[in-house]
């Protein structure tokens, strides 16, 4: 009996087997959902293309100026997405709070901001807070307004981030120790945004679209103020508009595959 060569190696195992035809069912799953979208979007050229008439040469002169408002809308979601999480997690903390003035205090804030709609809180800091004699301009208030709203919704993400650390790990830290605010700094706090960082992820991409409702102040130049102003200025409101879809959609889709990403890198922290 000679030794066996490589391709008269052992047979493989039941779960290698399995393994192997799992990877190939995910791949010509990949393969059927790329097709597909391929297909929906040669569908849409198509369309555009045919029954639905767009003028190309309005297209061509105005992208680049539809585009210039895409860093003022990042602008705004980025400061928006860090305000509300400040917010957030000052609304948890308070909510998970036993005393009461703190406990009142979050609830009361977390009940008014999502008891009135995003749209009247933005006029409200642009329009209103003036009779005050606080004057913002357009950009804070719609940061503020977005990140105020943002802040509220998100708080119970941060709340069932804090709430999910177990007791255990907070009477360990006691036993150490450390003081409460040692054990929310280095136990609590780093276990719950890590739970908190996926769907904070989703609540900047939605942030990023309804930064849209801060073009109606009127004096923020993004990407959906600047596709409505020249789309209206030429009578193409219909081409203007196809084209803020696809910035908003093109960069919808760059985060998603970030948030992706992330998401990846921390979950290898639970294999």
């Amino acid at each position: 009996m000679g030794i066996l060569s490589k391709d008269q190696s052992a047979p493989k195992s039941q779960a290698e087997l399995l393994y192997e035809a799992q990877v190939r069912k995910e791949r010509r799953f990949r393969i059927n959902v790329a097709i597909t979208w391929g297909i929906l979007l040669l569908v849409l050229v198509l369309l555009f293309s045919g029954p639905i008439k767009i003028d190309k040469e309005f297209i061509k002169n105005n992208m680049l100026f539809i585009a210039g408002g895409l860093w003022q809308t990042i602008l705004i979601s980025v400061l928006s997405i860090l305000l509300a999480i400040l917010l957030a997690l000052l609304a948890a903390l308070g909510r998970l709070s036993s005393f009461p003035p703190l406990y009142a205090v979050s609830t009361f804030y977390v009940s008014l901001i999502r008891g009135t709609p995003l749209y009247l809180q933005i006029f409200f800091f642009f329009l209103a807070l003036p009779q005050l004699g606080i004057n913002l301009p357009g950009l804070w208030a719609g940061v503020l307004a977005l990140g105020l709203n943002y802040g509220a919704y998100m708080s119970e993400i941060f709340r069932a981030g804090l709430a999910s650390v177990g007791k255990g790990q907070r009477e360990a830290a006691m036993a150490l120790g450390m003081t409460p605010g040692q054990t929310m700094k280095r136990v609590i706090l780093p276990q719950a945004l890590r739970f908190a960082i996926p769907p904070v992820g989703n609540e900047f991409i939605a942030m990023t679209k309804d930064s849209a409702l801060v073009s109606a102040t009127g004096f923020v130049h993004e990407l959906m103020w600047r596709a409505t102003k020249v789309g209206r200025a030429q009578f193409h409101n219909l081409e203007a508009l196809i084209m803020a879809a696809i910035f908003y959609w093109i960069v919808t889709l760059i985060l998603t595959f970030v948030q992706n990403k992330i998401e990846a890198h921390l979950s290898k922290g639970d294999r």
